[in-house]
């Protein structure tokens, strides 16, 4: 059986050659994800009375085609950085930050993880029919926070994703927000706590120039307080503006790790190409 996500204690004695100064919160250990694709059959079908025959008997479809999205990557992270994740459309970044996060399962290798990560994605859960206030309240409570620390830092969270600015739309309903009030509004949620391990994925593409200048600055903040951070995004700016070190995906592999404006540099020429 594949290794799952462990503490990263695990592997102290492989990762303390590797660095003797600073302190590793990820390591990622020939990691392989592969996504298994079932094909679909009709109801009543003889391809679905086959496809009942296998299960019962335990033979394996011919109809199951598997994409290997994750090709064993390797790499360590380090408290303090920030780190962006950078590749064209399929080429594994998300399903590496999932991994990380342990929201999906590695066929092969193991990540071990330093203090519990965090994903904040586009995609994360708010319930449009209670308003932005109370999708606060309700994710601070989440992340492990009092009540009397909900009820001080629930304003500062609205003022910081800047849903306000543009009429009272903190008491409304969330199906009310555009898309990219909504995604302001998750990172303000997650980066009212510190975190061992943040996980960004695109959040930061959806706002103003303020909100991303104070995006940054949070990100900085959280840095200082010992986190490390993971940035995926398509905006190359916000790669070079946040991060000192960028990983480049191609194809589910690295294809290049190192100071962000190198591997920047070589990935724009790439694609050009």
């Amino acid at each position: 059986m594949a290794k799952q996500t462990e503490p990263i204690a695990d592997v102290n004695a492989t990762t303390s050659a590797v660095d003797h100064q600073r302190i590793p919160t990820i390591v990622v250990d020939d990691v392989h994800v592969i996504y298994r694709v079932h094909g679909a059959s009709a109801p009543g079908s003889a391809s679905m009375v086959t496809s009942l025959r296998r299960i019962v008997s335990g033979t394996r479809s011919p109809n199951i085609r598997e994409v290997h999205a994750v090709k064993g990557v390797s790499f360590t992270a380090y408290r303090g950085e920030a780190i962006g994740l950078i590749g064209s459309n399929g080429s594994g970044k998300s399903t590496l930050l999932l991994t990380i996060a342990g929201l999906l399962p590695v066929d092969r290798g193991a990540v071990y993880t330093a203090g519990q990560p965090s994903l904040l994605g586009v995609n994360a859960a708010l319930l449009n029919d209670l308003s932005g206030e109370r999708n606060v309240a309700l994710g601070c409570l989440a992340m492990g926070m009092s009540r009397a620390e909900v009820r001080k830092l629930t304003p500062e969270i609205i003022d910081f994703s800047g849903i306000n600015e543009s009429g009272e739309f903190g008491s409304l309903p969330m199906r009310t927000y555009s898309s990219g009030m909504a995604a302001r509004l998750r990172f303000a949620i997650a980066a009212a706590k510190k975190h061992d391990v943040l996980l960004i994925d695109e959040a930061l593409a959806t706002g103003d120039a303020r909100f991303r200048r104070r995006s940054e600055e949070r990100l900085h903040e959280l840095r200082e307080g010992a986190g490390t951070v993971f940035l995926v995004s398509h905006s190359i700016g916000t790669i070079t503006d946040t991060c000192e070190r960028t990983i480049w995906l191609e194809a589910g592999l690295i294809r290049m790790d190192g100071p962000t404006q190198a591997v920047v540099t070589a990935y724009e020429e790439y694609m050009t190409k």
